[in-house]
C-alpha cells in the first residue's frame, strides 16, 4: 500500500507535550499546535486506512517533503528539526487512531527521510506486510 498526503508536512511534534500542575497531580496536554497537526494528519489519513487494520509485522517507510525556502534547492536532505523519530512518532500515533494497525509496535522495519521541495510538498507513505521467516 502506498500514498501521499498533499499537505505541507507539519513541522510539530509529539515531543512538544506541556504539563500543567492541577491540584498537586501533573497533567499533560498537547499545545494547540500540536493538536493541530494531529489534526491535520488524522484528516489526510483517514482516506487512505485500509479495509483492515495490519494485524502481522510491516515494513514503513516515508519521505517528508517540505516547502523550501530560498536558501536550499528541490530535492536537498533537509538536516534541520524537527528530528525524524520525532516526525514518525507523531504520524504512527495517528495511523494508529485512524485504524491503519492495532498498534504501532507492529512498524518492524522504518525507513525515513525529509527532503525540501518546489513541488509537491506533503508526505510519500508506503506500508508493506513483512513475511515471516521461519
Amino acid at each position: 500500500m502506498n500514498f501521499f498526503l498533499d499537505i505541507i508536512p507539519p513541522t510539530a511534534t509529539a515531543q512538544e507535550k506541556q504539563v500543567r500542575v492541577v491540584g498537586g497531580r501533573p497533567v499533560f496536554f498537547d499545545p494547540p499546535p500540536v493538536k493541530e497537526a494531529k489534526k491535520l494528519l488524522t484528516a489526510s489519513l483517514l482516506p487512505h486506512r485500509p479495509e483492515r487494520p495490519f494485524s502481522c509485522p510491516i515494513s514503513l517507510s516515508t519521505i517528508w517533503l517540505f516547502p523550501k525556502g530560498k536558501s536550499h534547492r528541490h530535492g536537498e536532505w533537509r538536516a534541520t528539526r524537527p528530528d525524524t523519530d520525532n516526525l514518525q512518532k507523531l504520524l504512527k500515533d495517528c495511523m494508529t487512531r485512524c485504524g491503519f494497525w492495532y498498534d504501532d509496535a507492529l512498524v518492524a522495519q522504518e525507513s525515513v527521510e525529509k527532503k525540501w521541495s518546489d513541488i509537491p510538498t506533503g508526505i510519500y507513505i508506503e506500508i508493506h506486510p513483512l513475511e515471516e521467516i521461519v
